[in-house]
């Protein structure tokens, strides 16, 4: 249960500098990867593209219409997505063509030696919490989410896997606090609508 309780201390953005002090690499990187050194050092974003980042973040809260909104929130999982370094992204790309071989143990050996190359790439993260959560495996996806929003707490992509997850396991409460944070940051998302308005009729219905 200690790590769907973390996830409501995530939520309060106040404390996610404090976590970020004490997170570590996860145990599954450091049994399967090899040194750093056999990679080139990853480029770092540059400062236009956390500006591009911002500006579509801002677009996003604006925006009303829901197509319109899809489109950037496309932009934005492409710009998270994107590393800045052509080794990490590789080790993207030969990951997802794994997970489409059934080739899991492959794929999570690509995104850990990406994360070892950057490990403050969100996307990278993300990927891991996205096959862990395929594969049933709540409790290490929930650590890697935990990893994507204290770097990122605007990552609704990260936000809505961690309000599933939480859901699933009877963690109405905490599921709702993931998709009202999702929705201040992607407010059009009308699937998203749906899904807070039916926990908080459950929450309703419970304390009747």
């Amino acid at each position: 249960m200690r790590f769907l309780l973390s996830a409501l201390f995530l939520l309060n953005l106040t404390a996610a500098a404090a976590l970020a002090q004490t997170a570590g690499a996860p145990d599954a990187v450091e049994a399967r990867t090899s040194p750093a050194d056999a990679w080139p050092a990853p480029l770092k974003s540059q400062p236009d593209e956390s500006q591009r980042i911002e500006s579509l973040l801002s677009e996003l809260r604006r925006e009303r219409d829901p197509a319109k909104a899809a489109q950037i929130a496309g932009r934005l999982s492409a710009a998270w997505n994107d590393s800045g370094s052509a080794t990490v992204n590789l080790l993207m790309k030969w990951a997802d063509d794994a997970v489409k071989q059934k080739r899991n143990t492959a794929a999570f050996d690509f995104l850990d030696q990406a994360t070892v190359l950057d490990p403050d790439h969100v996307g990278v993260w993300n990927k891991r919490a996205a096959l862990n959560h395929v594969l049933g495996n709540d409790k290490r996806s929930m650590s890697d989410l935990n990893r994507v929003l204290i770097r990122e707490p605007r990552h609704f992509r990260a936000l809505s896997m961690m309000a599933e997850i939480l859901e699933s396991g009877e963690q109405t409460e905490a599921a709702l606090k993931a998709w009202q944070r999702y929705l201040e940051i992607y407010p059009a998302d009308r699937d998203a609508q749906k899904k807070a308005a039916a926990l908080e009729e459950k929450l309703a219905g419970s304390r009747a």
